[in-house]
């Protein structure tokens, strides 16, 4: 399986594969995509690897970046962090790349920082995450907590809910985003006392849950969600969960069986999109809440151009890629506005080296994307449109609020 796997990377890198052989060294350009497409989390990064295919060929077929056609050097980290170190280095010293698109999750990102930042290298990485992080080296195109948790978490403050059942994956992200969210709850007017057990109440029983965390691939969530049962039973409950990969399978299918809806105690989640309910019992969830940068579900024209230009490619697109019941979700999105801000950026420098691309994405660089317009910060975060979505049975999300222009800023801890 690895071994066919591998030849499907060099087949996708390959110039002459997804170019033609007739083009040379010197008419395109390498950028590396350095997603894991085996593991636990290749639920959720496969699909951003084919939506970077999809975007270097829509920019091929429109003339590429500075007369040159983009190469793709396609590596597996595999949902190991240090391969994510290895794959990183060989895109950066081997293969000579000029930026690279990926990783998902916080502890691969901070595996290769210090592999982009030894070389110079550009990483552009697309998923939400936990902030206190600026790498002269990485764009972080990615939702910042003040761009998703902060937004989740003061709708449900405005809709009622004052108990919070934070659940997430045993790693940076969860771990942080949590801290952040607790810091901010309290600063809210929720008082509170340790109480035992992981719970926090202050004396008018309003109950904050300090953080559960389990194990990437984690499937046995049976005690857990008794306990997010027995925690809904006074109302005005919800839970936030940051559970990453194929473990929200199982935590999901968990919470269907325990009976648990979302008139009971809305779930919204962090890394769950309209991808990664392909996989789940989705009819079981409607109602629950999801908060991203962008929504399939979108009803404007750029949104139906992109979702529909995609769906075209999907027909004559590499060996490898799944073809048929495809969707569009925020990291995907995400992923695509780097490469055109990536090239917005190479074609005001000039020229494809990270410095002076660095510099010219700091000088504030916009793009009107499926989800809105972003626009590149000088802190290497971008602004842009955010969404509270909720989940229909047809895994889309009906779209229930929206902020439009958010700074992303990724230092809040400390600061409410």
């Amino acid at each position: 399986m690895m071994k066919n796997l591998k030849k499907l990377s060099l087949g996708l890198a390959s110039a002459a594969a997804l170019f033609g052989s007739s083009l040379t060294a010197e008419e395109t350009v390498k950028v590396g995509v350095l997603h894991s497409l085996s593991g636990t989390m290749a639920i959720s990064e496969t699909s951003l690897r084919d939506i970077l295919l999809f975007t270097f060929d829509e920019i091929n077929a429109a003339g590429g970046v500075l007369g040159k056609k983009i190469e793709p050097v396609v590596v597996d980290g595999a949902s190991d962090w240090p391969t994510f170190a290895e794959k990183a280095e060989q895109l950066l010293a081997q293969d000579k790349v000029s930026a690279t698109f990926g990783c998902w999750t916080s502890v691969s990102r901070k595996f290769v920082l210090p592999v982009y930042e030894k070389y110079n290298g550009l990483l552009f990485y697309p998923v939400q995450y936990e902030g206190e992080e600026l790498s002269p080296n990485i764009f972080y195109t990615a939702e910042a907590v003040g761009q998703q948790a902060i937004p989740a978490v003061d709708y449900l403050l405005e809709e009622g809910y004052k108990k919070f059942y934070l659940i997430g994956t045993d790693y940076v992200y969860p771990q942080t985003t949590n801290l952040v969210l607790f810091e901010y709850l309290q600063s809210k007017g929720i008082k509170v006392e340790n109480i035992g057990g992981g719970l926090r109440k202050d004396a008018s029983g309003e109950v904050i849950s300090a953080g559960k965390y389990t194990p990437f691939s984690h499937s046995d969530y049976q005690q857990i969600v008794a306990e997010i049962k027995a925690f809904t039973a006074s109302g005005d409950a919800c839970v936030i969960n940051t559970i990453n990969g194929d473990s929200n399978v199982s935590f999901f299918k968990e919470i269907a069986a325990s009976g648990i809806t979302a008139d009971d105690c809305p779930i919204v989640s962090f890394s769950l999109s309209e991808d990664e309910f392909r996989s789940l019992p989705t009819k079981d969830l409607v109602g629950h809440l999801g908060c991203w940068t962008y929504f399939m579900s979108l009803d404007t024209p750029a949104n139906k151009k992109f979702v529909k230009n995609f769906n075209k490619w999907l027909k004559t697109a590499p060996a490898g890629v799944q073809k048929e019941g495809r969707v569009t979700c925020s990291p995907m999105v995400l992923s695509y506005n780097g490469v055109y801000l990536w090239k917005a950026a190479v074609e005001k420098a000039g020229t494809f080296e990270p410095e002076a691309v660095i510099k010219a994405l700091e000088s504030g660089i916009s793009f009107d994307g499926p989800g809105g317009t972003v626009t590149s910060q000088k802190n290497h975060h971008l602004t842009k449109n955010v969404y509270i979505g909720e989940t229909l049975e047809d895994g889309q999300f009906e779209i229930l609020e929206s902020y439009d222009n958010v700074y992303g800023e990724p230092f809040l801890k400390g600061t409410f």
